[in-house]
């Protein structure tokens, strides 16, 4: 049976019904929901509006989620349940092919930022290596009849991830609500989304450049690093197995958390635990635990490989004092200790910032 949405309002002991009224015009859900795509009850980046298809009508509404998964909205308008069926999942087969540049480059047109920035502002970090993993298709309307509830249901059973969401427009006394009920609950099992082939929307790697991140939490300054040329992390299973994995010769690009990114250099040898580290100074291979430093690289428990620091040497081609750290809104940081560096955007603000070329 169609959905209905009604609601009171409590006057003592008594409930008055609100009135329901129609919508000025149903694209102002269209309004709604590009200014603020939370009414759908999580946050989304609308990245594309009156999206531009290969198929004909244009899409109404592409948004994204905190994982990288695109949203889908079609408005039902005076479409037929069959036809506003139709049309999403036309746009879903669609969707499901965009690769991560597809996708930047349809909010590029969109967004008066860029897009990474953009992302960061709604989800408070990057975006992840991978967009459009999955997909989500919902059907928005002012009201729902039983043909589309059957249609939508129906799909769902066979694991296609389409939902429909109605918004009843209420007045009293002078004010306006809007109340949304889904067909199909948050919290009911849900099909997985449609997906494609991973390997156009994860952003490549261009088997050069990876992230370290140059945490001082443990006692490690930046300032020994820089002078003695090396990276180093430690103090957990967490930390060691990533920067262990730091192959000689990369580039790396040093980001200390909350504060910026502060060189770049090629690694020059293997990590070694804090206590066997070699490092190359003064033209010449020295043990760095006999090295004036002002941090402290030793931890309870480092008999254990995973507990111990491990060093990594480097031969800086650009390293700054931590005061003239470099940082943009939506550039790439991670927990890991080291990782590859996939994003273009932050790659690109780097090489700019630092004044490196392509093949340094």
């Amino acid at each position: 049976m169609p959905v209905e949405m009604r609601m009171w309002r409590i006057d003592g002991d008594e409930p008055k019904p609100l009135t329901t009224s129609v919508l000025p015009a149903e694209k102002d859900l269209h309004g709604f929901l590009k200014r603020d795509p939370s009414l759908l009850g999580e946050r989304l980046l609308v990245i594309g509006s009156e999206v531009i298809t290969p198929y004909g009508p244009r899409l109404d509404l592409l948004a994204i989620d905190a994982e990288g998964n695109l949203n889908l909205l079609e408005l039902k308008r005076d479409k037929t349940p069959r036809e506003v069926v139709a049309q999403v999942l036309d746009y879903g087969s669609w969707a499901s092919t965009l690769s991560r540049d597809d996708v930047i480059d349809i909010a590029t047109k969109h967004l008066d930022q860029p897009f990474e920035a953009a992302f960061e502002d709604v989800f408070g970090s990057a975006p992840p290596d991978e967009l459009n993993g999955d997909l989500s298709l919902t059907i928005v309307a002012a009201e729902l009849d039983a043909s589309s509830e059957r249609i939508v249901d129906y799909l769902r059973g066979f694991g296609v991830p389409v939902n429909a969401v109605f918004f009843s427009y209420l007045e009293d006394d002078g004010r306006r609500y809007l109340a949304r009920s889904w067909l199909t609950a948050s919290d009911d099992e849900t099909p997985q989304g449609i997906t494609g082939s991973k390997s156009s929307k994860r952003a490549a790697w261009n088997g050069t450049d990876w992230y370290v991140s140059f945490g001082g939490s443990l006692g490690r300054r930046w300032d020994d690093a820089r002078r003695h040329g090396f990276v180093s992390a430690g103090g957990g299973r967490f930390y060691t197995q990533s920067i262990r994995a730091l192959p000689e010769g990369a580039r790396i690009w040093v980001n200390i958390p909350g504060t910026g990114y502060v060189g770049v250099g090629r690694t020059i040898g293997p990590p070694r635990r804090f206590s066997e580290a070699l490092v190359y100074t003064g033209g010449e291979w020295v043990d760095l635990a006999e090295q004036p430093l002002e941090g402290t690289y030793v931890h309870p428990g480092e008999e254990d490989d995973d507990n111990a620091e491990w060093v990594v040497p480097v031969a800086w081609l650009d390293a700054r004092a931590e005061r003239d750290a470099f940082w943009e809104k939506g550039m790439f940081g991670n927990q890991h200790s080291a990782c590859k560096l996939r994003q273009e955007f932050t790659l690109g603000r780097l090489a700019d910032h630092f004044d490196i070329d392509e093949g340094e």
